[in-house]
């Protein structure tokens, strides 16, 4: 049935007018646009003219939707750093201004994803749902509204908690030659804060795709992504992006923490940032100063880790923790970023490349790491072990190295050394193995206690084991008591050695084995080449002055 053609007209008709109506409504609008063009490019960099209006730190659009950052304003034109791809920009292309400034997406839709510093996700798991954005560079808390460090930040490390602890709120830098175990304990220490209500941030800064896919698969295999965000710039990324990587997780990390929350933030590295600046900084003809970095190196950085801090209880409470990390060349703490960093931070743990090949992991050197505020923080459980631990073990270190001369060591010497090789064994600790604080505090206390100087080296990675696993029959109100108490009972430090003590009653053979070993027959065969030698004693002794020579 054929529809009828006066009604198809009426329909048509109505049509037309509304449109019309639509038409005569419609009142263009002029605004302005500044429309700029681009003079020079280079690499991630571009000159940009024509743009009289435009501020520090703005966005700017170049064709392809790639966005650029105006860092040097002239009065005849802007240096911008891109932040994409530019392989297809050329001269005398269009640039328009947005009107805002750098920006990331913030919210809890962030955790468990992988980022760029621009927002947008790398790990194939469809758009970010972020409502909220904030810009990238920000003021740091203000002195009143900030409040003391006095809750401690478990690694899981033996060798940190106990000596060199991390408190909330903390920056303690994280430095050592490549390949010495930096990555490593930043990631254990992400690892330790399952359970612990801490939104980790881990910004991985010009890292190899690689070394970033690593990390990735063994926070992901460790059930840690659930409540970890990773910002992702990689090696053959531009140098504006990974300049801007370390700002835009910091602003991410800041969300959580005005939010009430406690907040771990990694920086991997900050060598790559100031070398990134640095790129920028002389494509841009900025004056190069020491080692050819700018002027205001130290500034990109303080203005950077200055935001970590811990909120007044009015203001919610919560907490940044920054663990930038720093790699130093040649062992040389010394150079220009190294030493800026260190005045920076409240501390530092230094990783040595003797100690790695040693095989001594992690690799931290105690006599030169140190923590300027986290001691406070520490709980006093730990406090009640550390003082002794830490003097017990630099004397070690002084000793040993004097014997290696071959020098007489007394009883009592050889007594502190032995002791010094448990602690050091003690202080080992496998990768992606965190150890909880019952366990550390009950091998801390069985290692000040000389309990573990009759183990065997051999056998020490047993007995430490068994330890650890006995920790789990420390009563639970003494463990409540770890969190709360003021000082160490002896009544508690009591119960804990019992329980190291049976742990390793098993371990201990070389004391029941001496008594058998001093019945020898050939004792007296000994005696007889003794008697023999009694009449030219000087040939005896001079074999016994060269060895010990």
């Amino acid at each position: 049935m054929s529809p009828d053609p006066e009604s198809l007209q009426n329909v048509f008709d109505g049509a037309f007018t509304r449109m019309r109506q639509a038409r005569e409504a419609y009142t263009p609008q002029l605004a302005p646009r500044e429309v700029g063009t681009i003079t020079s490019i280079a690499t991630g960099i571009a000159k940009v003219s024509g743009l009289p209006g435009v501020g520090f730190d703005e966005l700017v659009r170049f064709p392809g939707d790639v966005l650029g950052m105006a860092f040097n304003v002239d009065a005849d034109e802007i240096g911008v750093v891109l932040l994409g791809e530019y392989w297809h920009l050329q001269a005398g292309d269009e640039v328009q201004r947005t009107g805002r400034v750098m920006g990331v997406a913030v919210g809890e839709a962030l955790l468990g994803r992988v980022i760029d510093p621009l927002g947008r996700p790398l790990d194939g798991n469809g758009a970010l749902a972020a409502s909220e954005r904030l810009p990238i560079e920000r003021s740091a808390a203000p002195i009143m509204d900030r409040a003391p460090v006095t809750v401690p930040l478990q690694t899981g490390l033996k060798v940190i908690d106990a000596l060199i602890p991390i408190g909330r709120g903390q920056r303690e830098l994280i430095l050592g030659d490549r390949q010495t175990g930096k990555t490593a304990i930043a990631i254990d220490t992400i690892l330790n804060q399952r359970g612990k209500d801490t939104v980790c941030v881990y910004c991985a800064i010009g890292q190899r795709a690689s070394a970033v896919a690593k990390a990735v698969a063994t926070l992901r295999e460790k059930g840690a992504m659930e409540y970890t965000v990773l910002v992702v710039t990689e090696g053959n990324d531009p140098p504006g992006l990974a300049f801007i990587a370390p700002y835009a997780a910091t602003s991410i990390a800041e969300h959580f923490m005005e939010a009430g929350r406690d907040v771990l933030i990694v920086y991997d590295d900050l060598t790559h940032h100031a070398r990134a600046y640095r790129e920028l900084s002389l494509l841009l003809r900025r004056p190069p100063g020491r080692e050819a970095f700018p002027g205001d190196i130290f500034y990109i950085h303080a203005r950077l880790l200055e935001r970590a801090t811990r909120l007044r209880p009015e203001l919610g409470g919560g907490s940044l923790t920054a663990l930038p990390i720093i790699e130093t060349e040649a062992q040389n703490i010394s150079a220009y970023i190294p030493t800026n960093l260190i005045s920076i931070t409240d501390g530092q743990i230094y990783l040595s490349p003797s100690l790695f090949e040693l095989g001594v992991l992690p690799a931290v050197d105690v006599g030169k790491s140190v923590s300027r505020v986290g001691g406070k923080a520490q709980r006093a459980a730990y406090r009640a072990v550390a003082g002794d631990l830490k003097l017990a073990y630099a004397q070690f270190e002084e000793l040993e190295t004097f014997a290696r001369f071959g020098a007489r060591l007394d009883e009592n010497t050889r007594k502190v050394i032995e002791h010094g090789r448990r602690i050091r064994a003690c202080l080992k600790q496998p990768e992606f193995a965190p150890a909880s604080v019952p366990a550390q505090i009950a091998i801390l206390l069985a290692l000040t206690a000389e309990l573990f100087d009759a183990v065997p080296l051999e056998q020490m990675t047993e007995a430490e084991h068994a330890v650890h696993e006995a920790a789990a029959n420390i009563p639970a109100d003494v463990c409540a008591r770890f969190e709360t108490a003021d000082k160490l009972s002896d009544e508690d430090r009591k119960t804990i050695v019992d329980i190291a003590r049976k742990a390793l009653a098993g371990f201990q053979p070389k004391p029941e084995s001496k008594p058998e070993s001093k019945p020898k027959p050939e004792g007296k065969a000994e005696s007889k080449p003794e008697g023999e030698a009694e009449p030219k004693p000087e040939h005896d002794s001079k074999p016994a002055a060269t060895t010990h020579v």
